[in-house]
């Protein structure tokens, strides 16, 4: 197997875990709150998907086109800091108008570019500065390959975040 279809592959089995921990729910229940978090399972898959449709425009873009996009959702962790603190809280909630199904096509949607991206790039070593952030080194810069790993660190994480409060909510685990 390839190095990209190792990627893809990677990022795809941690999508599948978080996208477990939303099994067999109503729009309700994927949208209730079950700690003092700002966090719900719909939420984290609005959140996730936002993040890597952002991520995927870094990757032929770089920073500048992180901003903007359809549908994603506010501020993220790109490091722009734009959108404000309700904006920001507002990514990790379902709002009015927003389905569990709704959210989860979304997420194919980003999840089939972000593969179908990895597998044409010319060059996974293509590299662009990050965002000014708090978090990042001045004049960092990210390669493709750099992204994707951080894509399967976040959604991984998230997927974690996701089996708590699916627990948390009616007991059901993700794994077992």
């Amino acid at each position: 197997m390839s190095e990209r279809e190792d990627l893809v592959q990677t990022l795809d089995t941690h999508r599948g875990l978080l996208r477990r921990t939303v099994r067999d729910l109503t729009d309700a229940q994927a949208a209730e709150r079950t700690t003092v978090s700002e966090l719900c399972l719909g939420g984290l898959i609005k959140h996730v998907a936002a993040v890597e449709a952002r991520w995927a425009r870094f990757m032929t873009g770089g920073a500048e086109a992180m901003r903007g996009g359809d549908g994603d959702g506010g501020g993220d962790d790109s490091g722009d800091g734009d959108g404000g603190a309700a904006a920001w809280a507002a990514q990790f909630r379902m709002v009015e108008g927003e389905t569990l199904a709704g959210l989860l096509a979304e997420y194919e949607r980003v999840a089939r570019g972000t593969d179908e991206l990895v597998r044409t790039l010319p060059d996974l070593d293509l590299a662009h500065a990050l965002p000014p952030a708090p978090w990042f080194p001045p004049g960092a810069t990210w390669s493709v390959r750099r992204v994707l790993l951080h894509m399967i660190a976040e959604t991984s994480q998230h997927a974690g975040h996701a089996d708590i409060i699916r627990e948390t909510l009616d007991g059901a685990k993700s794994m077992g």
